[in-house]
């Protein structure tokens, strides 16, 4: 009979038969005690060289004689496990697996039976406590295995998880973590598993890692490592079931290693309040104090190179502040500068209208403001501010009778502007119309023996000559 022959038949007397062992039994005091010993150490040897044929063979001698061995360990539930995952590995045949999947998970549950009933003796004593970590221990390499090699459904592995913890505690192994945390997120980003088991299964992995870290020198690294494995896994899902207390130390870590850059500064700050971090926090108060800082440097730095470039912004808002000096030269500036036409005829007008209203250096003004118009063909706004002028100045153009001329040279330069610029009608018949009444009285002209359409010229600085009309 071949050596798979005769695997198959033992299988089916070990774990079907109806004439079945007691599952915890050792060999001691039994007549087979050599038989069973000698087995052990046979399969024993031959599973850590790696022959799983001979191991299997002496194996199933070993466990048939004492299932517990010498009722101080667990050896033959456990390595017998590994003989079927093993085998689980090599096949093919979906049946078969699954027959070896019930095996292991039949050796795991009686080797619990049997601590269970503490019918194996552990060195630690037999309380309850140290019975009940030996099981976690069990369950937490049963669950590694079912994720890693038996490609166990998640919802049974996670069942076995959960035994782990409830059994071991603070104690559960750290191989655990790993294939939990896949899990985890897998199950929750197919929407099989809510936020708060999620949460529950960081904390609870979180607990176990840091007493362990502080608590079991020997494995603290290991623990240390395996639970930041895990919150690697998490960051998949982080944003989704994290608030803002698990963020701030991960963010106040990258922070505070690099706290003048400017990038890691904005960055932080703006995670922090995605995360739902109130504008009250103080660690998101005083981030934000550090870049509204930085920012200020900034922008007062790039303001500065802004106006240098762009002198008529600066003359804006010296305008604003009430420096009309200072306003007038950045104007100045500003039209020395500029190359374009249009631009350099908005910069006149602007220059025009300060020399005029704010320093009244009328000549000046309407200087500018004919330069303007040359500049920019069919434009009525520079004549709209000569008119302007003149019929402001006009009560200081001397008598009476210069003052109404002054007008009506007011009223030709609005009434030149709408011809050109149907853009200024209504302002200029506005203005025609308030002034018209200011037009010289007949009475006075006939004094002076100037008729109407006779041509005569506006005294004072304004200098133009115009044709009387009387009112």
């Amino acid at each position: 009979m071949s050596i798979t022959s005769k695997i198959g038949m033992a299988l089916l007397m070990l774990f079907f038969g109806t004439n079945a062992f007691a599952q915890c039994e050792s060999w001691e005091g039994s007549p087979k005690q050599e038989e069973g010993e000698e087995a052990h150490s046979i399969y024993r040897q031959a599973l850590k060289g790696k022959d799983f044929t001979t191991a299997m063979e002496y194996w199933q001698i070993a466990y048939g004689i004492a299932p517990a061995a010498d009722g101080k360990r667990d050896y033959h539930y456990t390595d017998g496990v590994a003989l079927y995952v093993n085998l689980f590995k090599n096949e093919t045949d979906e049946a078969k697996k699954a027959e070896y999947v019930a095996t292991i998970d039949d050796l795991y549950e009686k080797a619990i039976a049997c601590y269970n009933s503490k019918s194996i003796s552990l060195k630690c004593g037999d309380t309850d406590e140290c019975y009940q970590k030996r099981i976690g221990y069990l369950q937490g390499r049963r669950a590694y295995e079912m994720f890693y090699s038996l490609n166990a459904p998640y919802s049974k592995n996670l069942d076995i998880i959960d035994k782990t913890f409830a059994s071991s505690g603070n104690d559960t192994e750290y191989i655990v973590f790993d294939p939990l945390s896949r899990i985890v997120v897998w199950q929750f980003q197919k929407g099989k598993m809510d936020k708060d088991q999620a949460l529950a299964y960081y904390k609870k992995m979180e607990e176990i890692a840091q007493f362990n870290v502080i608590n079991n020198e020997a494995l603290s690294a290991s623990y240390e490592q395996a639970w930041q494995a895990a919150q690697a896994q998490y960051r998949a899902i982080e944003k989704d079931i994290f608030d803002c207390e698990y963020f701030k130390p991960i963010l106040n870590e990258e922070y505070q290693d690099d706290p003048s850059n400017p990038d890691v500064i904005k960055s932080v700050l703006v995670r922090l309040k995605r995360r739902g971090c109130p504008d009250d926090d103080p660690m998101v108060q005083e981030i934000d104090k550090v870049w509204q800082t930085y920012a200020a440097k900034v922008n007062a730095q790039k303001q500065a190179e802004f106006e240098a470039n762009n002198p008529a912004v600066l003359a804006k808002k010296m305008y604003d502040d009430g420096d009309f000096e200072g306003a007038a030269n950045k104007y100045q500036e500003a039209i020395n500068a500029e190359t374009d036409p249009n631009k350099k005829a908005n910069y006149l007008l602007g220059l025009a209208s300060i020399k005029f209203r704010k320093l009244a250096q009328y000549g000046e003004a309407r200087r500018l403001a004919k330069e303007a118009a040359s500049l920019k063909p069919n434009w009525g706004r520079p004549y709209m501010l000569i008119g302007d002028m003149y019929g402001k100045s006009a009560k200081n153009c001397g008598d009476s009778w210069n003052q109404r001329l002054a007008i009506i040279a007011a009223i030709d330069k609005y009434s030149y502007a709408k011809t050109i610029d149907s853009s200024v009608s209504d302002e200029a018949n506005s203005r025609i119309s308030r002034y018209r009444g200011s037009l010289p009285a007949q009475e006075e002209g006939f004094m002076r023996s100037v008729t109407a359409g006779q041509t005569v010229t506006v005294g004072c600085w304004i200098g133009e000559s115009v044709k009387v009309r009387y009112n």
